[in-house]
């Protein structure tokens, strides 16, 4: 038994820190991405919270455009890119990673990759600036549902959307053999 013990562990590998001791997540996100987290106020008769409000930050940008759009099981949406807005997202069902690339030749973290996990028992507004490629991975079994309030209106004559494919080698990120497009 104890040369069981001793095998297993000489081959293991030890977990590494990835959260501090207040539960945030170690690693960078890209410059200018921000999270804002709301509390979900609950009661007898159901739950609240919170997604937006320009009293939150009197900088940022006003309410222009909401929609909502959905991510199959297993599905990756992505590598996509603005040049003139900024997303917010907030996921209302689901399990999703949100993978972002930060390219801005001046910024801190340009050439990083970071990951974000949203889901139900953790939501969040999430910014992520122009020039910041994301792609969106539902790693859940059912569909992710989210709403995105761009800080720009949407002009179908001259989309403000870059689009890259999944498996781009521009992008050091593999989502492990997921379809998308």
């Amino acid at each position: 038994m104890d040369n069981l013990l001793t095998t297993t562990l000489a081959a293991a590998v030890p977990d590494v820190q990835t959260v501090t001791r207040d539960g945030m997540a170690l690693g960078a996100l890209p410059h200018g991405v921000t999270e804002r987290r709301r509390p979900l106020h609950l009661d007898s008769r159901g739950s609240l919270q919170e997604v937006f409000s320009n009293a939150w930050d009197p900088e940022e940008a006003p309410l222009q455009y909401v929609y909502m759009f959905s991510v199959r099981p297993g599905c990756v949406k992505g590598w996509g890119l603005h040049k003139l807005h900024d997303d917010r997202y907030f996921l209302i069902s689901g399990e999703m990673l949100l993978v972002l690339y930060d390219v801005r030749p001046d910024s801190p973290t340009c050439g990083k990759v970071a990951t974000i996990m949203l889901s139900e028992q953790d939501r969040r507004l999430v910014t992520i600036p122009a020039f910041v490629w994301y792609a969106d991975h539902n790693i859940g079994t059912k569909d992710a549902v989210l709403i995105n309030m761009p800080t720009r209106l949407y002009d179908s004559a001259e989309p403000d959307k870059y689009r890259l494919p999944v498996d781009t080698p521009l992008i050091p990120y593999s989502f492990g053999g997921a379809t998308g497009g």
